[in-house]
């Protein structure tokens, strides 16, 4: 196999893992609903409204990650939902390690680098949104 096919291989496992697990946190808050986000944006003097904001960053960015569409935009909205996570849910923790050593907030920093990587290097062939364009 060439360098390029397994560069378009890596970029997909990372958008499909990153996508799949977001994914999964949206599915949660599809069940469980949003008041905890719009509890915790109201407190921070946002609308609580805007916590309908997390479906797109959690349900919509995601499949369109996995499916290679708007490949991007997706990982940036990813970025953008993530940010708000940490400053609005962990902001005590940013300095912070966790009880095994680690950075207490690693798992967001993961999901939050691996949007960014993902925003930064595209979408790689094997996706549904086209062989050319920006958006992925």
């Amino acid at each position: 196999m060439n360098t390029e096919v397994l560069a378009d291989l890596g970029k997909l496992l990372l958008r499909a893992v990153l996508g799949a697990l977001i994914l999964l946190h949206g599915i949660a808050k599809l069940q469980t609903g949003v008041a905890g986000i719009s509890s915790n944006l109201a407190h921070a003097g946002f609308p609580g409204a805007v916590a309908y904001l997390v479906y797109a960053g959690e349900i919509v960015a995601p499949i369109l990650l996995i499916m290679g569409l708007w490949t991007r935009p997706a990982a940036l909205v990813v970025v953008i939902n993530m940010v708000v996570a940490i400053l609005l849910s962990h902001p005590g923790q940013i300095l912070s390690l966790g009880r095994s050593g680690g950075w207490a907030i690693e798992l967001q920093a993961m999901y939050l680098s691996a949007a960014l990587a993902v925003a930064l290097l595209g979408a790689g062939r094997f996706r549904v949104g086209g062989r050319q364009g920006r958006w992925n």
